[in-house]
């Protein structure tokens, strides 16, 4: 990617390349339709979206295009609707984490999940044949039925077409008593963690009615309840390792080699809070949504509501770099947690390269930075995007002549504004594992962005 100073656009040579979609106004959108998760397999070649609805949708790589452009490859029903009668409590059908396991041979395999039950799904080409001659049939006109012995004839099968068949290999149910927010797919490819408020089940991908509880942060008395369990991920080499992050802003690194149950952890990233700058909304805002490992494994990228904040996993006093996201919003605590947005959960994302950094806020802005100079990129995932490039203008806010998007009416200024529609929100991306290109889920569209 060429340096984000020397683009007088301020975009960063980021360019809107596709949107999938209804492209209605938000007042219409059915809930269902809102994409919950997003997540390119280890290639890149394909992309996989899961909804409020229960859906999992595939995107292809178009081969006959020349940049990175994705075409509809299938579409299943993941998961339905479901009433736990014993607790009186509906099970919602929303895809909360899809993943996807390394690939095999021709097949693909990924697991999706919602609140109670993760699912192992095979996705494959299938050939559907159709008999095209038998004893009544030669394939042209009905034939009188055979009188003799020496007249059968064994029915002969053509292949008729090509269909993309969906069918779930495993169902891993039974396990958790709270909603599962997270799943990761072990180095090994043979086991993966899911992790709910209070507790973090390691699987065998292979056996679906066993799991072994690695963390239990659960109180003997619930009325002592002082943190849940945010989010947590596999090292993405060493197999042994994994982490999870809390409510009460640290991340824990494990060791599955230290103890079954992995109750004390290796490391502890903290950062110390200032008791001057307490607030009421302290221990809300300072809640981290998500953690990531970068791709070599050496860092940690975590996001809570207002930065994203780099640890170096040999470092646990303090985080390398703490980048200001939400700054703006410091003034306006107090109505986000009167409409709940306060408790959104914004997921961060590593580049490719394990050199830029990605996250989302309000009014469909994200932001990407450069890691080493913390120079950003603000862009929108907006339906005036698509309309740009219709008629070949730039991208709003992109005014040309001005250095680093500091420009006059540009994105970073409009997203200081009051105007913010804080129900729109960029919470889920997913970036191409070797490629600039990113998927971002801006409530029922999928965007995609490339850059030079």
């Amino acid at each position: 990617m060429t340096s984000m100073d020397t683009d007088p656009s301020g975009s960063g040579n980021w360019r809107f390349a596709q949107c999938f979609g209804d492209k209605g106004e938000v007042e219409d959108i059915t809930e269902a339709d809102i994409i919950s998760t997003v997540e390119f397999d280890s290639t890149g070649n394909y992309l996989a979206t899961g909804d409020k609805g229960g859906r999992v949708v595939l995107f292809e790589r178009n081969e006959s295009k020349k940049g990175c452009e994705y075409k509809f490859y299938t579409e299943f029903q993941s998961h339905e609707p479901e009433f736990d009668y014993l607790k009186s409590l509906e099970i919602e059908e929303k895809i909360n984490k899809i993943k996807w396991c390394r690939r095999m041979n021709a097949a693909h395999f990924l697991l999706s999940t919602n609140d109670k039950t993760i699912k192992l799904w095979k996705v494959f080409e299938k050939s559907l044949r159709v008999v095209s001659e038998s004893n009544l049939h030669d394939g042209q006109r009905p034939l009188p039925p055979p009188t003799a012995k020496s007249n059968l004839r064994l029915p002969r099968m053509t292949h008729q077409d090509n269909i993309i068949a969906a069918v779930p290999r495993k169902v891993y149910s039974n396990a958790h008593a709270y909603h599962i927010h997270s799943i990761s797919v072990n180095s090994d490819q043979e086991t993966y963690i899911s992790a709910d408020d209070l507790r973090i089940n390691l699987w065998n991908l292979n056996i679906s009615d066993q799991s072994f509880n690695i963390v239990d942060i659960k109180p003997a008395n619930m009325e002592e309840l002082t943190e849940v369990i945010t989010a947590t991920e596999f090292h993405p080499t060493q197999c042994n390792l994994f982490m999870y992050s809390s409510s009460k802003s640290n991340i824990k690194l494990a060791d599955m080699r230290d103890s079954a149950l992995c109750d004390r952890h290796a490391k502890l990233f903290e950062e110390e809070e200032d008791p001057s700058n307490r607030t009421f909304f302290s221990e809300i805002i300072s809640s981290i949504s998500d953690v990531k490992f970068s791709h070599d494994g050496r860092y940690i990228l975590s996001r809570d509501y207002l930065s994203l904040k780099i640890w170096d996993i040999n470092m646990d006093t303090r985080p390398v770099k703490t980048i200001p996201i939400h700054d703006h919003l410091r003034g306006k605590l107090c109505d986000l947690y009167e409409n709940d947005c306060i408790f959104d959960k914004f997921e961060c994302i590593w580049g490719g390269d394990d050199k830029h950094v990605l996250t989302g806020s309000y009014h469909n802005y994200f932001r990407i930075y450069d890691v080493d100079t913390l120079n950003d990129v603000v862009l929108q995932a907006d339906k005036s995007a698509f309309k740009a490039k219709k008629i070949g203008g730039p991208l709003p806010g992109n005014k040309p002549g001005a250095k680093n998007g500091m420009r006059a009416g540009g994105l970073r200024d409009a997203m200081q504004m009051e105007t913010l529609d804080f129900n729109k929100k960029i919470l889920h991306a997913s970036w191409h594992p070797r490629e600039n290109t990113i998927a971002i889920a801006a409530t029922n569209n999928l965007f995609l962005y490339s850059a030079a």
